[in-house]
């Protein structure tokens, strides 16, 4: 007989994900946007991420990290 009572993770509803995810890269958009602006002084040549794919990779790494047990 198998374990029925075993732990199934629960997944995350979809919408939930993409409402997070969504507020975490309209916040993360002007601050990317102006770490990238002072990088591309600095160092006086263009950054190879522009701010929104820098603000696209902050959100994908951010919001998996609200969701983990």
């Amino acid at each position: 007989m198998s374990d029925q009572s075993a732990d199934h993770h629960a997944r995350t509803p979809r919408s939930e994900f993409t409402l997070y995810y969504a507020l975490i890269l309209v916040f993360a958009l002007p601050i990317e946007a102006l770490g990238w602006l002072i990088q591309a002084l600095w160092h006086r040549k263009m950054p190879c991420l522009g701010p929104i794919a820098r603000a696209r990779r902050t959100a994908t790494e951010i919001t998996p990290m609200i969701f983990w047990p």
